[in-house]
């Protein structure tokens, strides 16, 4: 992808209640700061002024977030009947998403379960991180589960890296980023989560690559091109192929509609999880998100 601009927003998927957009990296979606002009909700409204939604206070309705680093699908609620479909999809654990990330590093494991549960970091000079159960300064660490297959092993500026497809089983801060790093195996690129060391790429090495959500009468699934190929950055040179990307897809897509028939060897997002936090009560951020979704939208899920 080219360097973010307000003209290039690029769209993947739109209907009248959804629009799904390939996010930029290095963009947030929204800020309430004079001087940042270009986000995307300001791409939005210059694409489709006529969409914006006056009763909202950035005039879109976004069902999920990304990272500002990260790049990849999102996907847009256009009304508040719409918002409240996908909320109830994210809630029931129905949304299937992968994405892709170069990682330093050689994984030697071709698949791999990241078991660690995340919490808030308080040391001083790190509260804007999250971090590993365990570590000095890590407060109210909740349950955490990332599914990780290897795709290739090559070099990235000469150095040893990973490209990997990761399935993030719950929906934490930072989860990708903080379970990667935990493991040995930072992502490319990410400053924050190297502790300020790896600056030289020009990006992050993360992307929203894949993304299913079965909405009530409306089912959206797309993927986006995929940016960590050498022919868009000549610094990223693959050696050895562990898992074609199309099969895993392939595989991830069977194992999100059991109707197909087919087997996979990757579970559907969600499907351990609800066993194994069964019985867990709702923690309080999800009850203060929930409300608050629901007080913003003001809308009743379908039963």
């Amino acid at each position: 992808m080219e360097p973010g601009r307000m003209e290039n927003l690029s769209i993947l998927y739109q209907s009248s209640d959804f629009i799904v957009v390939n996010k930029h990296w290095d963009l947030r979606i929204d800020s309430k700061m004079w001087y940042e002009t270009l986000t995307l909700q300001s791409q939005l409204k210059h694409r489709f002024p006529e969409l914006a939604d006056p009763d909202t206070y950035y005039g879109f309705r976004f069902c999920h977030q990304l990272d500002f680093s990260t790049s990849g699908a999102l996907c847009v609620a256009l009304n508040k009947a719409a918002a409240g479909r996908a909320y109830k999809c994210f809630k029931e654990r129905q949304v299937t998403k992968a994405y892709l990330a170069l990682v330093r590093g050689h994984v030697q494991e071709s698949r791999m379960t990241i078991n660690h549960a995340i919490g808030k970091n308080v040391t001083e000079g790190l509260t804007h991180m999250m971090c590993i159960e365990g570590t000095e300064g890590c407060e109210n660490a909740k349950p955490c589960l990332t599914e990780l297959t290897v795709l290739e092993r090559g070099l990235y500026d000469g150095d040893p890296v990973s490209k990997v497809l990761l399935q993030p089983l719950t929906g934490r801060t930072h989860q990708l980023r903080v379970h990667c790093s935990s493991s040995g195996h930072p992502i490319v690129g990410d400053f924050t989560y190297s502790f300020k060391k790896d600056s030289r790429p020009f990006r992050m090495m993360l992307h929203a690559f894949y993304l299913r959500i079965p909405t009530c009468g409306e089912l959206i699934e797309v993927s986006t091109p995929d940016p960590f190929v050498p022919t868009l950055d000549a610094n990223w040179q693959p050696q050895q192929s562990v898992h074609p990307l199309e099969q895993v897809i392939q595989a991830l897509k069977a194992a999100a509609d059991p109707a197909t028939g087919e087997t996979s060897p990757l579970p559907k997002v969600g499907q351990d999880v609800v066993a194994w936090e069964a019985g867990a009560r709702e923690s309080e951020e999800q009850r203060a998100r929930c409300q608050q979704w629901l007080a913003e939208w003001a809308v009743e899920l379908e039963n």
